[in-house]
């Protein structure tokens, strides 16, 4: 088989989209694109972002996460109350067979409590999710530049 220098680059393109796109499966729940923003080395907060896709029978529930870069690691949700825009804890969050739940600024994420490293652009840190079927699930974590975020403009996780 003869490759031109054409051939060979649509091949790399193809398998450089494969690496960056980072997915992880546990059993029915795929799981892709888990990152974080790139902040400032001396916040003391972070999030994490992710979509969680249920592509089997029976609902999952996502029960906690953690990770060693921040002592503790919350679900959270921004919800309006009052007029404004507050973030609040959230104990679980079932995925229900057949749907997709987003985990986005200015929606569901998974909120990074005492920082013990920064989060700096071009990192990547582990950070294992606990469900109530699938278990445990290891899954990385890359942090992203405020240029490479699509359509995020929520900062408020510095001032919570």
């Amino acid at each position: 088989m003869r490759f031109n220098k054409f051939s060979l680059l649509l091949i790399g393109c193809a398998l450089a989209q494969l690496v960056s796109a980072h997915e992880f499966e546990a059993g029915e729940l795929h799981i892709d694109h888990p990152w974080s923003r790139a902040l400032p080395p001396v916040a003391p907060t972070g999030a994490a972002y992710l979509s969680i896709s249920n592509h089997g029978d029976s609902a999952d529930t996502l029960l906690g996460a953690q990770t060693a870069v921040a002592g503790k690691v919350e679900i959270h949700e921004h919800v309006q109350a009052d007029g404004m825009m507050k973030m609040q804890r959230v104990e679980s969050l079932t995925i229900e067979p057949g749907a997709t739940v987003t985990f986005a600024p200015g929606s569901y994420h998974l909120m990074l409590f005492q920082l013990k490293q920064p989060l700096a652009a071009g990192d990547s840190y582990p950070m294992t999710l606990q469900f109530a079927n699938a278990g445990e699930v290891e899954v990385q974590v890359k942090v992203q530049a405020e240029d490479e975020v699509s359509g995020a403009a929520d900062n408020g996780h510095q001032h919570h």
